[in-house]
């Protein structure tokens, strides 16, 4: 087995095109490591109705039901394992969990059906060309388009709420992580000739371009709105640290959001947002050298002020988040393709942070983690639930950046 994944691995260098320093981003121990790690996941979690997630409070492995936004992700990690070795175990696999999700193609109740079906069925039809799994995304898309609001111009994040601090009724909220949720739309556009979904995505996005983000490039996490007027009620946060700070995975979620709308649109708007987005996040004086960001960037700082009850003396080391990074260094290794100016900065941001995430700092060690590879992710600090632990769509972002990266000469 040694022997089969360093010839993989060769194969994988020698198509990257770098020789010498790429070497170091560990693509052998991370191939390796997954091979191992998600071999004893597949051991233990053998019930597809409970998608591994995360790590509970008492140590053990977290699963969570068919509803929940996080189920596209397991199907989907082992199908950037089947890309990134050509080995058809991860495939039968993949195919198993995928289909596990077949039901929620009707799921009406939740807009992140892109998240739970595109990133299982759509990496499972760009694998497969069947025409059932196109027939489920179509499916999917629907769904999605019914929480969608013309007066508003926005789909639903979550059904009407008080807010998590208690504070504010959300009649109509709508966060940052919804962009991602788009490329089902675009897909469903594509495939059928109908361009009511592409028009939906490119109608939310643009709403979202309006009162998600600040002048500075920074976003709000949730943006509050009235059902019958359209108008902006509220932005807020609900897993950052105020309602003014910059929540890092919501800003990677926009960075990466805005990117895959440009490749989609190639309209320059959402490009010059992408390369704002993401030069804020770079360029941010709170950034650790390690490229790994805090979970918020102004966390503990002067001038914001959380709504929920925090202790900054329990928290003086800030936690990290894997995540958010992962999903930036994949954000970047496509949208370098668009900027070419920027190309060589926005790869080599990527690189510096696969190659911290693929150290073992952040990197777990066989047996260990719970079988994910990615250590010190956060969930939602103010909730105090996924504090400083794996989590299942850290490592898929990775997995899809190592794709990505091994891919990048070839585009």
């Amino acid at each position: 087995m040694k022997t089969k994944y360093l010839v993989l691995i060769a194969l994988f260098i020698s198509n990257v095109g770098f020789a010498q320093k790429n070497t170091d981003i560990k693509i052998i121990k991370t191939l390796s490591l997954a091979d191992k790690q998600y071999k004893n996941m597949l051991n233990v979690s053998q019930d597809l109705n409970w998608y591994p997630r995360t790590q509970a409070k008492d140590g053990s492995l977290k699963y969570v039901e068919i509803k929940d936004w996080t189920g596209g992700f397991w199907p989907g990690n082992l199908w950037y394992m089947y890309e990134l070795t050509n080995d058809t175990y991860w495939k039968y696999y993949a195919t198993k969990w995928t289909e596990s999700l077949e039901k929620n193609q009707f799921n009406t109740s939740n807009h992140d059906l892109g998240f739970m079906m595109y990133c299982s069925y759509g990496n499972a039809y760009k694998n497969t060309s069947n025409p059932k799994y196109k027939e489920v995304l179509i499916q999917s898309a629907k769904s999605l388009m019914s929480r969608f609001s013309p007066i508003i111009g926005s789909i639903e994040s979550w059904n009407s709420r008080m807010s998590w601090d208690g504070k504010t009724f959300w009649d109509y909220p709508v966060i940052i992580d919804n962009l991602m949720n788009l490329e089902l739309l675009f897909f469903a556009s594509k495939e059928t000739g109908d361009s009511s979904f592409k028009d939906v995505a490119i109608k939310h996005a643009e709403t979202s371009l309006k009162h998600h983000i600040r002048p500075d490039f920074s976003t709000y996490h949730v943006v509050n709105y009235d059902t019958l007027s359209g108008k902006m009620l509220h932005r807020q946060t609900c897993q950052g640290y105020a309602d003014n700070s910059t929540w890092a995975r919501g800003q990677a979620w926009a960075i990466y959001g805005y990117t895959m709308i440009y490749r989609e649109t190639k309209d320059k708007k959402f490009l010059n947002a992408a390369i704002g987005l993401t030069d804020f996040f770079l360029q941010n004086k709170n950034l650790p050298k390690d490229h790994i960001p805090y979970w918020d960037f102004n966390a503990n700082q002067e001038g914001y002020k959380p709504d929920f009850k925090y202790d900054e003396n329990e928290y003086k080391v800030i936690p990290r988040d894997a995540s958010a990074a992962a999903i930036v260094s994949s954000a970047l290794l496509e949208l370098c393709k668009y900027v070419p100016e920027k190309r060589a900065n926005y790869i080599n941001a990527a690189k510096n942070m696969l190659q911290s995430l693929s150290s073992s700092q952040y990197l777990a060690k066989a047996g260990t983690n719970n079988n994910f590879l990615l250590k010190h992710s956060t969930g939602s600090l103010p909730h105090n639930q996924e504090i400083d632990v794996p989590l299942v769509y850290a490592d898929y972002y990775y997995l899809e950046a190592l794709l990505r990266y091994k891919n990048i000469n070839k585009q």
